[in-house]
């Protein structure tokens, strides 16, 4: 889930929404402003009932981005890297590069979100009684109620104890902690959560088809997005079983053929890619630092008239956006990055000088000789894996 639109940096990490983020506005101020609020608080125009459910809406996501926020605190303070926080349809994602060491540190990270929205809802309902106080309009208090309320609820549904919500991490965690096997409390929080997600389908079925309730669409969505995010969640913990003891440099392929980035695309398809075996090519400037990484998939998008005037370092995907590693890091937290516009590869660093690359190849080279597939499959140049589900609710 990445985002489509980045707002900036809150307390050091990157914040951004999904166009997808734009689903809960709507069905939260149509729900508000037409059918909740003018049944509850009659006696105001619609354009004041539009406004107070837009402010609602608004300041929900931002109570979901402080859900988010203490998830990313709270793994930093544990040494977890947080890539970024988007937030999205269903609700928010915190992306973190690996897992906690410790299940102390699970439990820590996946308790922060619930308390944090309840902190929130706590605020809401201080609002709520201040306004009510000093005597302010009716509107602005069931605003401010709405949204402790919501934030209640919050809490509550991602303390299911069902991966991938929160409920799940912690189950997991105790799990972790009773049994000493990290493995095997994963697999079950991820089989509760497809219990859970299946139930959720079953109850929105039973709204939309028996009861003729129209939020029986959002309970099934909500249900497969869990289901999904469960079963994932279980082949990356076997996964991770598996490759437990690989490290990136038992895998990569060291020193990685590299190009300038002044060439045109016609040039390197006809002189140079023919001739080497690889199909991703780091390019280097004049000091040796790493300016890009082109791959065969990406030159091809290039359109076939525009390939003589167009120069590599114009196609390649940019530094910022290239996965990056060290070779004593452990293979498992490298894959969660593997993704976006290198078509799964990634460089590796020793000392700030470039020392290998990572290709879906290799991944798959040390998969089949570990025996499994575990849900991974290589298509083309392109790897396909399943994702962490991070931080959600």
């Amino acid at each position: 889930m990445n985002p489509t639109i980045k707002l900036g940096t809150v307390a050091g990490v990157r914040v951004g929404v999904h166009w997808s983020v734009l689903g809960i506005l709507l069905v939260l101020v149509f729900a508000l402003g037409f059918a909740r609020w003018p049944l509850l608080v009659p006696g105001y125009s619609t354009w004041v009932y539009l406004l107070a459910a837009v402010v609602a809406a608004v300041l929900f996501l931002v109570s979901l981005l402080a859900h988010e926020l203490s998830h990313a605190v709270v793994a930093r303070r544990n040494g977890i890297e947080v890539e970024d926080i988007t937030l999205w349809l269903l609700g928010g994602v915190a992306k973190l590069r690996s897992e906690a060491r410790t299940p102390g540190a699970e439990l820590r990270i996946a308790g922060a979100g619930p308390l944090a929205s309840l902190l929130t809802a706590a605020l809401f309902g201080l609002i709520a009684w201040l306004l009510v106080a000093v005597d302010a309009t009716t509107l602005l208090v069931a605003t401010a109620g709405y949204l402790a309320l919501i934030n209640v609820v919050l809490a509550a549904f991602n303390l299911v104890p069902a991966a991938p919500l929160d409920g799940g991490r912690v189950l997991r965690a105790a799990l972790w902690a009773w049994r000493g096997d990290r493995t095997r409390a994963a697999v079950w929080s991820a089989r509760a959560g497809r219990v859970f997600g299946f139930a959720l389908i079953l109850l929105g079925t039973w709204r939309l088809l028996f009861a003729g309730v129209g939020d029986g669409l959002w309970w099934i969505l909500i249900g497969l997005f869990i289901t999904s995010m469960a079963s994932a969640e279980e082949r990356q913990a076997r996964l991770g079983a598996m490759l437990a003891d690989v490290a990136v440099a038992d895998v990569m392929t060291r020193d990685p053929d590299t190009t300038d980035g002044d060439m045109s695309v016609r040039r390197f398809l006809d002189e140079v890619a023919l001739s080497r075996k690889h199909s991703a090519f780091p390019l280097l400037d004049a000091r040796g630092g790493v300016e890009g990484l082109v791959t065969l998939n990406r030159l091809r998008s290039v359109p076939a008239q525009q390939r003589d005037a167009t120069p590599l370092r114009q196609a390649a995907c940019p530094p910022d956006q290239i996965p990056t590693a060290t070779p004593e890091e452990p293979l498992i937290d490298l894959l969660r990055r593997m993704e976006g516009c290198t078509d799964g590869r990634a460089l590796v660093f020793e000392d700030d000088r470039l020392v290998g690359i990572v290709s879906p190849t290799d991944i798959s080279r040390v998969v089949t000789l570990r025996g499994t597939d575990a849900g991974w499959s290589q298509g083309g140049s392109d790897l396909t894996s399943p994702q962490p589900p991070g931080r959600r609710i």
